[in-house]
């Protein structure tokens, strides 16, 4: 019997290809198709892929919800009389065979004439130039459109500490992204220590083959001492992604959302809840955009000076945040507050404390996988809901940032990158949202929104610091 339990959306993350072995009846694809939609699945693909007059082989694609889902579509379809589950696949892992990115030559390497330029001897009048001119190496190498992804394992999406082996699919698709949005050639870095001394040693080594240093997925506090430590050591921009690709992007929804209700940002009060790396870079974006009220909430609460328990970084935050010296839990902050920025961990705002907002309350709802508070839930109090999740509206998607920054730092040559160049970065994704389009449902373009990109570089490198 079809499984009647209401599901989450599936996912194409989640998306499998069984090839059955059915009985020789052709009416046996609608059965298939019909048991799989009564538990839930979507199908997304049925190919016959043989027949004869003793048997079908017929592959079926379809998306579930997660793992567990997974496993009761195929059991489901391996119940129907007359077909066996020979062989399930799952496509999220096939995509990963072998890794997603490879290095390609730019010149032809078919001739002895190609290997004399591209090579020895010729290689060699190059190396010599740059010996005697090494400011001309971004622009005869790699260097110059190169970025090294690097992270220690430590922070990795939801799953934790999970280490560099681990780690390095993500930054492989990192680095695809780099390529695909922004043309930006990106190598993963996966170091095997989290000591702060020897990651910064590491990336200083490296640091001569690369025009930027994205650092990703590194756990806080320690991404702040690496991140400071390498931008006063080094000649090239450091940009921590989940910092700072995090806050451009929520600062250009938030631009936005303020925008589609009609309230000014001069005028804002913002709940942040969450004070790691990407909860401390917002707080530094919003106060740089103008935001006169922010409250910070973490698991000790409000943060306010001299709270008890506070960490070094979260008493520094404490003494530039709360003007109001609002203390007590989360629902405590969100009074009278326009905005709720979440970047912190699952279910900690009860749908209904949105009424204790602002009129017209905004929700940023981004923990990942799961968020603060239901999307859906949240969306009956709140008059904007965004969330991390690519199956709601409103995605909060740091590919919207960091192709475009490293592009436009790239352009530039620059050497470093501001707080200005990161608000001008916020203000030009928002741009990219008309008045015509913007409602609600849309407060920030899509990622496939080609535009956005070069907004990003233009609005970094027009006035980015030079060597």
């Amino acid at each position: 019997m079809p499984d009647s339990a209401p599901r989450s959306a599936t996912t194409s993350s989640y998306s499998i290809t069984m090839r059955l072995h059915t009985v020789p009846d052709h009416g046996v694809v609608g059965r298939v198709a019909t048991e799989i939609s009564g538990h839930g699945g979507v199908v997304t693909a049925i190919d016959v892929a043989e027949s004869s007059h003793d048997r079908l082989v017929v592959d079926v694609t379809c998306s579930s919800s997660d793992a567990e889902h997974f496993e009761q579509v195929r059991d489901a379809v391996d119940a129907i009389e007359g077909v066996k589950v020979h062989k399930v696949s799952d496509r999220t892992f096939l995509v990963h065979l072998g890794g997603k990115i490879e290095v390609s030559s730019k010149v032809p390497l078919r001739t002895r004439d190609d290997l004399s330029l591209a090579y020895t001897p010729g290689v060699g009048r190059v190396s010599a130039a740059l010996a005697r001119h090494p400011e001309d190496v971004p622009r005869l190498t790699v260097k110059g459109n190169s970025v090294a992804v690097v992270t220690d394992g430590s922070a990795v999406l939801g799953l934790g500490n999970i280490g560099p082996g681990a780690a390095l699919p993500v930054m492989e698709g990192k680095a695809a992204l780099f390529k695909r949005f922004a043309d930006i050639d990106a190598w993963p870095i996966c170091l095997d220590t989290q000591d702060v001394d020897e990651i910064v040693r590491t990336v200083e080594l490296i640091a001569p083959g690369f025009g930027g240093i994205n650092l990703e997925d590194i756990a806080a506090p320690r991404c702040f001492e690496v991140e400071r430590r390498l931008r006063e050591r080094l000649d090239i921009p450091v940009f921590h992604d989940d910092q700072h690709g995090t806050a451009i992007v929520v600062l250009a929804a938030l631009l936005n959302a303020l925008r589609c209700v009609g309230k000014k940002v001069e005028e804002s009060r913002v709940v942040v809840s969450g004070a790691g790396a990407a909860g401390t870079a917002i707080v530094n974006l919003l106060q740089t955009s103008g935001i006169p009220d922010v409250v910070v909430y973490d698991r000790v609460g409000c943060l306010v000076p001299g709270l008890a328990g506070l960490s070094a970084s979260q008493e520094e935050l404490a003494q530039r945040t709360n003007p109001r010296g609002v203390t007590g839990d989360l629902r405590a902050g969100l009074a009278g507050a326009d905005a709720f920025i979440g970047v912190s961990a699952p279910g900690v705002l009860p749908a209904e404390w949105i009424t204790g907002m602002a009129t017209d309350p905004i929700v940023f709802a981004l923990a990942n996988p799961d968020p603060e508070v239901d999307p859906v839930a949240a969306g009956e109090y709140a008059t904007i809901v965004a969330s991390g999740r690519s199956d709601y509206p409103n995605q909060i998607n740091n590919v919207l940032a960091f192709p475009g920054v490293f592009r436009g730092l790239l352009d530039a040559r620059a050497t470093e990158i501001t707080d200005e160049m990161l608000l001008r970065a916020a203000e030009a994704i928002a741009a990219c949202v008309s008045d015509d389009e913007l409602n609600p449902f849309f407060i920030i373009p899509s990622v496939f929104d080609s535009a956005v990109p070069k907004a990003v570089a233009d609005a970094i490198s027009g006035k980015a610091a030079r060597g």
